[in-house]
């Protein structure tokens, strides 16, 4: 059942201590039953809690569960049944705001789904899943997401200063290892439609569900260096390569062949480039599912078209063939329409992938030296044009008197 809402007594509220969520490496006072513990002490003891009169049955029944500090001040209590039902009961240090845990497949925030819970500033008690669709507020969406609950509600109370959140999940198969997310914030979400604020801070672990001893370790996460290594490539590819091959192919060619060598090998380094980011692009797509349609369709777009450009390369009439003007013709405007497509797609991405203000100036000198080299050269090659129409010709015939 989501959306579960418990009352809390106001008494319980006027009991919470002003703990600050830190560091594990840092001590905290917790609970006026653990009085005078440090912060490893203190999650250790939760371990040790009698929950019977704190959680409704299957949550209370610890005695076949595993506990294991997690990070900051969560501890994560745990079983899992032959049947695949695994009984989750999450605390934290609390204060305000909201505490989460989400399953990722990846150990990525993006398209994972989570369960949330909070005590309002009015004493209820509330327990959400959410789909995070996004990195952005609007996208974390409530009372949506994958996760498989069972038919027993979720629970959510705090005792002393510490929260707990409780809720059971059922898999087609037993759960192993487990990207798990785990995030808190300060600011309580929205009253009526409970939109998440950002959070203050977050992890990725990578949780062994099937281990008796219940390993936790980080996550594995090269995402970030699959997204830096795909925009690398396709602005090489789209920004550079590219754009100096077509410049190359218009104002170099008084140095015959020499520009068309030029022409065939600064492209062809392009085309390799633009390609490798495409295959970046699509592991990660399949590893994230990103829902970014029109990033994802122009990117389609451009290949398609840089591979006719290719095809047409081959396929090439001679220079005395009636259909060469029109093969000029396809080669020249599909050649331009794609890299005004390309370069479009790199703005798009820099935005979607939320890129620095490094990957904006380095985009933003490549683009600024290809038009600087543009414009200067096509200065030049009307120079050169007008100044070869000025010249006589080398003989003259005297008219006829």
């Amino acid at each position: 059942m989501e959306g579960s809402k418990i009352s809390v007594s106001n008494l319980g509220l006027a009991l919470l201590l002003p703990i600050v969520l830190v560091l594990p490496s840092q001590a905290v006072s917790a609970s006026s039953d653990d009085g005078g513990l440090s912060l490893g002490d203190e999650m250790a003891s939760r371990c040790n809690i009698d929950l019977s009169t704190v959680l409704p049955l299957p949550y209370s029944d610890t005695s076949n569960m595993i506990c294991k500090p997690v990070w900051n001040t969560f501890v994560l209590q745990y079983s899992q049944t032959k049947d695949h039902v695994v009984t989750i009961v999450l605390s934290a240090v609390y204060t305000t705001g909201w505490v989460g845990m989400a399953f990722s497949r990846n150990g990525m925030m993006l398209n994972s789904s989570a369960m949330v819970g909070w005590i309002s500033k009015e004493g209820e008690a509330n327990i959400k899943k959410y789909y995070l669709q996004g990195k952005e507020p609007e996208k974390v969406e409530p009372s949506k997401g994958h996760l498989p609950l069972t038919n027993v509600p979720p629970f959510v109370t705090i005792r002393g200063a510490v929260l707990y959140m409780a809720f059971q999940l059922k898999f087609s198969d037993r759960l192993t290892r487990q990207p798990i997310l785990f995030a808190f914030g300060s600011r309580y979400p929205t009253k009526h439609h409970h939109h998440l604020h950002k959070h203050d801070d977050k992890t990725s672990v990578l949780l062994d569900f099937s281990s008796s001893a219940g390993s936790v370790s980080a996550a594995p996460n090269d995402f970030n260096q699959k997204k830096m290594t795909h925009g690398i490539l396709v602005l090489l590819g789209w920004a550079l390569f590219l754009p100096y091959g077509a410049i190359a192919a218009r104002y170099f060619r008084h140095h015959d062949p020499l520009w068309f060598y030029l022409h065939v090998a600064i492209q062809f380094v392009g085309f390799i480039l633009a390609l490798a980011g495409v295959v970046v692009g699509v592991t990660l797509y399949n590893r994230i599912h990103a829902h970014f349609p029109t990033h994802r369709g122009i990117g389609i777009f451009v290949l398609v078209l840089s591979i006719l450009q290719v095809l047409a390369f081959f396929l090439r009439p001679d220079k005395d063939s009636k259909i060469r003007r029109y093969w000029n013709w396809y080669h020249h405007w599909f050649g331009r329409i794609a890299l005004l497509f390309g370069n479009v797609n790199i703005v798009l991405g820099i935005q979607i992938g939320a890129a620095g203000n490094g990957w904006k100036a380095g985009y933003g000198f490549l683009l600024a030296t290809v038009l600087i080299a543009t414009i200067v050269l096509e200065v030049l090659l009307r120079m050169r044009r007008r100044s070869e129409k000025d010249v006589p010709p080398a003989f003259q015939m005297n008219p006829m008197q």
